[in-house]
């Protein structure tokens, strides 16, 4: 079979391989998409549980988290939220900002992805599905390609594999290979976005609650993330957003074989104080069939309340028939209790739950320009990256940004 010959191979037909692509051709170069998975763009459809926050309009390096942020704010520079709203507007796709998270106004996550594949159509670009890449060597004047489907040879090489998050949807891994075979350092990849698992005795009581709390993470005893929004109760262990904003942290630490610890606050807009006062009052009227669950049942979902009684001993037992002074003393503890529920983690949802990957190639081995500093003309974009971002539409920011960038640089190089 006779070898097919492009100036830009983008490997990977993800988010930012998309991108990557559209750029590079959109810059005069003659580009091709090898991807291995049957469907291109497939985990798109999977974001903001289909509905696609494909960006915020708040940006900044707290949003991301990197060895070096400064870093990401020069590609995000060269590529901003604006211009990506500017780029899919111009394309067709009519966006709806919901207080800075963006969407597709349709409200399907489809709409970003079919508008990808329109522009690759358009451009000309041919994506090459279902490829298995043997091998890929540098060579005197570009790269080669080796694989079940033929031989292929770039100019120019863009890596955008994706990490190993969502593995259904075509992240193996496979870059961090392509990416050792030409010296790049990879950082080691680790579940993020993702729910953690711990071991508490009344975790299958709680099973299945929902509640706005915040959660701060702890490794050997030092609080090192927090958030705060709608905590998910699970028999595993503890999930939602403000959980996934500081899993990658419990990943870290664990994979390092650090003690991990999480607390959560299930009152978080009142301090210990004015929750204290708040339960005094309550307690100080209550009739004589009140029980101390019922009591707290006015603040936390009825099943967080009868576990909080739980680990006091107390049952349905009615507030009348304990001392004075007792109650005053459960007064003051379950006032803390409220405010730091602790328990262990013991892990992380793998990476078939999580969203994204933290870990992966360093920043420091790239260019401004998403060029390797090993390999002249291979360029690297998106997840394979070792930079991932909060909830909230900055990972695919990020896929849009890198992949914009290094498509440019690729084909200003032709």
């Amino acid at each position: 079979m006779k070898q097919k010959t492009y100036d830009v191979i983008v490997v990977g037909g993800g988010a930012a391989g998309l991108m990557a692509a559209i750029h590079a051709a959109s810059g005069g170069a003659h580009t091709a998409i090898l991807d291995h998975h049957e469907m291109s763009g497939k985990k798109i459809l999977a974001t903001g549980n289909g509905k696609c926050n494909f960006t915020n309009l708040m940006q900044g390096e707290s949003y991301y988290r990197c060895d070096t942020p400064a870093f990401v704010l020069h590609i995000l520079e060269q590529f901003s939220a604006e211009d990506a709203i500017a780029f899919f507007q111009n394309l067709g796709v009519m966006t709806r900002d919901r207080q800075g998270y963006c969407y597709p106004r349709s409200g399907q996550a489809a709409a970003i992805r079919n508008t990808l594949l329109r522009q690759t159509e358009k451009l000309g670009i041919e994506i090459h599905n279902g490829i298995g890449i043997r091998k890929i060597c540098r060579e005197e004047k570009g790269f080669s390609f080796d694989t079940k489907s033929g031989s292929f040879f770039a100019a120019r090489c863009i890596l955008a594999t994706g990490g190993m998050a969502s593995p259904k949807t075509g992240s193996d891994g496979s870059g961090y290979i392509y990416a050792k075979s030409f010296g790049h350092t990879v950082n080691t990849p680790l579940p993020a976005l993702t729910a953690l698992m711990a071991e508490a005795n009344w975790l299958k009581e709680t099973s299945g609650v929902r509640a706005d709390a915040a959660i701060k993470l702890y490794v050997d005893g030092t609080c090192v993330a927090e958030d705060t929004g709608e905590v998910q109760m699970a028999d595993y262990g503890i999930s939602g957003i403000p959980v996934f904003q500081v899993s990658r942290y419990a990943a870290i630490a664990l994979n390092e074989q650090r003690h991990v610890s999480a607390a959560i606050d299930f009152v978080p807009e009142y301090t210990e104080e004015k929750l204290r006062e708040f339960l005094k009052q309550q307690l100080d009227t209550a009739s004589a069939e009140e029980s101390w669950k019922m009591l707290l049942s006015g603040v936390v979902n009825e099943k967080i309340a009868g576990m909080l009684c739980g680990q006091k001993h107390l049952g349905e037992r009615k507030i009348a028939s304990i001392p004075e002074a007792k109650n005053r003393q459960l007064l003051r503890e379950f006032a803390h209790l409220l405010k730091q529920v602790k328990l262990p983690v013991t892990g992380v949802r793998g990476f078939q739950f999580a969203q994204v990957t933290c870990g992966g190639i360093p920043v420091t081995e790239l260019t401004e320009q998403m060029e390797s500093d090993r390999v002249a003309g291979l360029y690297f974009a998106g997840e394979l990256v070792d930079v991932d971002g909060m909830c909230g539409g900055y990972n695919l920011q990020w896929a849009w940004s890198s992949g914009a960038v290094a498509g440019r640089a690729a084909a200003e190089k032709i």
